[in-house]
Formats: structure tokens, sequence, C-alpha cells
């Protein structure tokens, strides 16, 4: 019987012979290797890690939503140019002795007998109140003004961010507890809460503002990246890779985490904008940043009193500043425009 068994296993046509149609045995002529032709063929996309149909300028690869959203950003102007401007001012914080060659930390560079003077090819600028060189002070008070504001949105994407991914995972009273806390945080006023906290610490440094900014302004990145990790946690690879028995870290992190990014991406790079802004206001109120530090916002409260006298020393500060906050809200609705594929 086992031999009867044996000789009907080997007959043509069953679906365990090789020259079944459905079968891709060692004749190669079955349905597997049919199959594998197929992916091979053009038209088709090739498996993961192969090449891909052949194209007019060579083999193509599967589209990304990174790819498809740079290819958008570097055909825009309005990105090119924001991106330009950011970059020259990230770059004169950095290295302020680029574009200028006076120190203004140095005493010995402020003349009271040069005070208030007019543009001319010794000062590009002009001169402040003490005779201070207002493009270098202009230069150098980039570095603050930015470092507080990249800074601040580093930590409250950070923190908002992962905090977000956790509520919006985990759900429940997870959810709950963190969505409620949110809440209070969002009742005080952002600039108010942070005039009050800086007004009852009184040291004006960097290091003093960035965290008074940033304790009142995570909850609204925390929103976004809830929002998100909620809608993308429902899609079919986030299920399939539970039901294949993935850790909640690794679904969390590996899976949703880069689905869910983009718009925190967004939020943080307008935010920047906000946030030199806001250091600039605290300066201007004499809560911020204080001498002998320099930031925009410190040199526009300086000039403000002897304005009609020698405009230089605030409209300059004013309009490096302008230019900062408006690049970078440039730069967000771009990177808005090209991460959202119905905006496209």
């Amino acid at each position: 019987m086992s031999d009867v068994l044996a000789h009907a296993d080997d007959r043509p046509g069953r679906p365990g012979h090789s020259d079944h149609p459905g079968y891709g045995g060692r004749g190669g002529h079955g349905g597997l290797s049919r199959l594998s032709r197929l992916f091979e063929s053009p038209g088709w996309p090739g498996p993961a890690g192969g090449s891909g149909p052949a194209g007019p300028s060579g083999p193509l690869r599967p589209a990304s939503l990174c790819g498809d959203a740079w290819d958008d950003l570097r055909r825009r102007p309005m990105f090119i140019g924001s991106a330009l401007l950011i970059g020259i001012f990230l770059l004169m914080s950095a290295f302020p002795r680029l574009f200028t060659s006076v120190d203004p930390f140095d005493a010995t560079t402020c003349l009271l007998g040069d005070a208030r003077q007019g543009m001319s090819d010794l000062h590009w600028f002009g001169t402040d109140n003490l005779g201070c060189d207002v493009y270098a002070r202009t230069v150098y008070g980039a570095r603050n003004s930015i470092v507080v504001g990249v800074t601040t949105t580093v930590v409250t994407a950070l923190v908002g961010g992962l905090l977000g991914l956790v509520a919006g995972f985990r759900g429940g009273a997870a959810d709950t507890l963190l969505s409620r806390v949110t809440e209070i945080f969002f009742a005080i006023p952002s600039i108010l809460g942070a005039l009050l906290i800086l007004s009852i610490l009184r040291t004006g440094d960097v290091w003093t503002v960035v965290p008074a900014l940033a304790v009142l302004a995570w909850p609204m990145t925390f929103r976004v990246m809830r929002a998100a990790v909620i809608t993308v946690k429902g899609q079919d690879y986030v299920i399939a890779a539970r039901a294949l028995g993935a850790s909640a870290p690794r679904i969390m992190f590996r899976h949703i985490l880069p689905n869910a990014v983009a718009s925190v991406i967004v939020v943080s790079t307008i935010n920047l904008g906000g946030f030199i802004a806001a250091e600039a206001g605290l300066s201007f109120l004499g809560v911020g940043l204080r001498s002998p530090d320099i930031s925009w916002g410190l040199m526009i409260s300086d000039a403000r009193q002897r304005f009609l006298e020698a405009p230089g020393p605030l409209l300059f500060p004013a309009l490096f500043l302008s230019l900062t906050v408006l690049a970078a809200i440039m730069l967000g609705d771009a990177v808005r425009d090209a991460l959202d594929p119905k905006l496209r």
C-alpha cells in the first residue's frame, strides 16, 4: 500500500510533482517559477532589497515620504529662501567673527564721543547710546536669540512628543491623566507664565529663559503628537506587527513614531520663530536676558528711549529679528505643504 501511495505521489499533474502547472520544481516551468519571472518583468516593482523596473534613467525605486517631500521642497522658492536665511543666521550665531572683526564685549571699542552716530564706512549701522557699533552688537546678538529659540524648540519637541506618543499609544488611564495635566498648562497664558517665572527667579540668562518658555509650550506638541499617534496606531501594518508578537516599545518607536513625527516637525519649525520672538519680548520687558549679555530684544529695549535721535540701534535689531521669525514661519509652511499629500 505504501508503494502505491508513493507511486501516486509521483504521478505527473499532482500538486507535489515538478510537472504540475502550480509548482515551480526542478523544471523551472511551474507557477512559482512564473511568479519569480513576474517580479523580474518590467512594470513590476522589484522585491525588497532588489531593483525595480527599469526607467528612463535607470531602475525605479519605491517612493518614500521623505523622498517625495524633499523633491517637492527643493522646487519651492519659499523653502529655498527661508532655508538660506535661517542658515545665514545660524552661521552668524555660531561664528560671529566671520561677519565682523569688532568685539562688542571689549569696552575699548565703545566710545561715548561716538554715541548715536549715523551709518558710515566705519560703523555700518551707526552707534548706540554708549558709542558701541550697532552692526557688531546685532551680529553677536543673534547667538543668544537663536540659542534660546532652537533649544526651546528641541526641548518642547522631545518632551511633548514623547508624552504624546505614550498617551496616544497606551490610551486609557495614562491618556486621561496626561490630557488633564496638559489642559492645566493650557489654561496658563504662555507669556504671562514665563514673565512670572522669570520675575521670581531674577537670574536673566539663557538657561533660565529656555525652561521658562518650554515648561508652558510643550502641551501644544503633546496634542499634535497624540492625535497623530491615535490615527497611525489603527493602520494595518501596526495591527500586523502586534499580531506577530512585536513588543510595545518596538511598535511605538519602529512603526508608529516614524509615521507620526511629521506633524511634530512642522509644528516645531513654526514654533521656532515664536520662541525667538518670545525671548525678544521678555528681554524687552526686562525679565529675559540682561546686560552684559546681548540679544536683539535687549538691544531694542536699550534703544527705545532715544529712537527719534538715533533710529538705527532699534531698527536694525528689529529687522534681523523680523527676518528670522518670518523665515522660520515660511520654512514651517513649506515643510507642512510638502509632508501633507492633501495640500499638494
